[in-house]
């Protein structure tokens, strides 16, 4: 299926370890049932019933302990983990957050060459615990240079933690919590590991209102042994963006599950809702906002397999997932959020009631976009890589669909987070050439003219210092990295092709606002004007085929699926 059918996905793709973890989950929530779902949302409950859940049938444990730390069942696998994640955002960002939290906590721990801290972080999770990463303050959010909490040396060799950290998820109740600081003497930067239930760990409130605890602490002067060092110095630096480019990429899935359920919600709803004589989906506007909302979900889901597919096969010589990742966390999850936009406008009033999961869905989906560093944050990272994606690129072999049961030990081995510039790519272009489609010909064009304007018109060096720009030209740029990953998996998944060009139908229009903004942007220059005024291009618009994605595709999930609000709804037998 093209999109996540709690009911009737079939896992049989990854190995039964794996499967017996999803339908588990899925079970679980599928039986705690919609009122009790929402109400919890609305109460904002601490999810004790979903980490009793966790804790009985070890999902953290076996989705989070690598091999050498634990048994058989366990490994660190992205391909499980993305439909894990999926599956937690499908009914609530408060349960992937939980996880989510948990692994960036165990980053560090992984990563470094601490074997007591592993061995006590394997024990903690096989008891059912989470964990926490202790990374940002209040006063410097995500400017971890500027790190105040302070280790402080003493005369016996031990240490002294004091300082506070702030937007902390599961700070309240994390066995382990990874700390981000500095030593105070030579200033280095350090990693180290606290117990929230420590009596020098203070903790101050939960800073949002949520059913998640994202935590405000103070260690108070918190006492510290080497064996609770993980990092020191350029380690202790490199372990911090090294786990969150590896977690960052749960962030498409928590959006791509969100945006799933709510299609669901709002299809139902609107099908079966009459209007002065006429059902809402008869009308031709809500046709076209749900076909958009659907041929965007469908692309991010498209994107997002593929992207891990490169995360999973990535080495020393092949680091194409340091692009494709930050883009899984930045252009997946505002996608999510144009879903959203177009689905609520679908079905307007009904999205603000407490009883739907579309109220929560409509709240939660601004969140992503925002977490594990800004979208302005992951753009500056992305263009970095665009003089080499373009003009620059490399040999390397095809890379497989990955659904393989083994454990992607690279991530926690990626060494020093230098030379992302000298990062090569395979040549883009090689996506484009499998399709000769309307409107991926259309795109293949403004390809073309965005090449040709960083050749011929590219940012001057004012420019190049003004943010507000690169942002715009980034945005040109993703699409073209957007598109060449979709087009692979399409042809790897067999998509239909009239599905792919009502795509880029999309894409079209998309890069032809971003466009715009260059032309309207005031320091654009004249050939950066002309160049603009040429990529404006309109996308070929073809009423059958769109007729045919709405009829086959989006209007054909009308009541195929809705949560039951008592949780009597038992799961079916799963199809592809």
């Amino acid at each position: 299926m093209l999109i996540l059918h709690p009911l009737k996905t079939d896992y049989s793709y990854l190995d039964a370890e794996s499967q017996d973890i999803m339908h588990k989950t899925i079970a679980w929530f599928e039986a705690k049932g919609k009122h009790k779902l929402t109400q919890d949302d609305r109460n904002f409950v601490w999810y004790a019933d979903f980490l009793s859940f966790v804790k009985e049938n070890k999902i953290f444990a076996r989705l989070m302990t690598p091999v050498e730390q634990g048994d058989d069942s366990s490994q660190w696998n992205t391909a499980r983990i993305a439909a894990f994640t999926e599956i937690c955002g499908f009914y609530g960002l408060c349960y992937w957050y939980t996880y989510q939290v948990s692994s960036l906590g165990l980053g560090p721990i992984w990563m470094s060459k601490n074997e007591k801290a592993k061995a006590k972080a394997a024990k903690l999770l096989e008891e059912g615990h989470i964990f926490a990463f202790g990374l940002s303050e209040k006063e410097h959010g995500a400017d971890i240079y500027s790190s105040s909490v302070k280790l402080a040396k003493q005369a016996d060799g031990s240490y002294i933690a004091t300082g506070r950290k702030y937007y902390i998820g599961n700070g309240n109740l994390a066995g382990m919590v990874s700390v981000f600081g500095v030593m105070e003497d030579t200033k280095d930067y350090v990693f180290f590991v606290v117990d929230s239930q420590h009596p020098n760990y203070k903790l101050i409130k939960n800073v949002v209102n949520s059913q998640s605890y994202v935590s405000e602490f103070e260690l108070d002067n918190y006492p510290i042994t080497e064996d609770d060092i993980l990092h020191v110095g350029r380690d202790a630096w490199d372990a911090a963006l090294n786990t969150v480019n590896i977690n960052k990429y749960n962030l498409g899935w928590g959006t791509i599950g969100i945006s799933t359920h709510a299609m669901y919600e709002a299809i139902n709803h609107a099908s079966n809702r009459n209007l002065y004589g006429k059902f809402v989906t008869d009308f031709p506007h809500i046709k076209a906002l749900f076909t958009r909302a659907y041929t965007r979900l469908v692309a991010m889901r498209l994107f997002t397999f593929r992207a891990t597919d490169y995360m999973r096969s990535a080495s020393a010589e092949d680091r194409r997932y340091l692009l494709f990742n930050p883009m899984v966390k930045m252009k997946v999850t505002l996608e999510g959020e144009h879903v959203i936009n177009d689905l609520w406008d679908v079905i307007a009033a009904k999205g603000f009631e407490g009883d739907t999961y579309f109220n929560m869905a409509a709240r939660d989906i601004r969140a992503l976009p925002k977490l594990e560093g800004t979208v302005h944050v992951n753009m500056a990272l992305i263009i970095k890589f665009m003089p080499n994606y373009f003009f620059n690129p490399g040999e390397f072999p095809e890379i497989p669909t990955r659904y393989d049961a083994t454990q992607d030990s690279f991530l926690f081995n990626q060494g020093p987070t230098k030379g992302l510039s000298r990062i090569q790519f395979h040549d883009y272009q090689a996506a484009y050439e499998l399709y000769d489609l309307p409107n991926v010909n259309v795109f293949k064009k403004q390809i073309a003219l965005l090449k040709e304007t960083l050749m011929m018109a590219g940012p001057t060096p004012e420019q190049q210092k003004d943010i507000d720009f690169l942002l715009t030209v980034g945005e040109l740029f993703t699409l073209v990295v957007y598109g060449q990953l979709i087009l692979e998996n399409a042809k790897i998944w067999n998509i239909e092709e009239r599905l792919i060009d009502q795509m880029f139908e999309v894409f079209v229009e998309d890069f032809s606002k971003f466009a715009l903004q260059i032309y309207s942007k005031p320091t654009a220059t004249e050939g950066q004007m002309q160049y603009a005024q040429k990529m404006m291009m309109k996308p070929v618009h073809d009423q059958e085929r769109t007729d045919y994605i709405w009829k086959n595709h989006v209007y054909a999930m009308k009541d195929i699926y809705e949560m039951a609000e008592d949780g009597s709804v038992v799961r079916t037998e799963a199809v592809v």
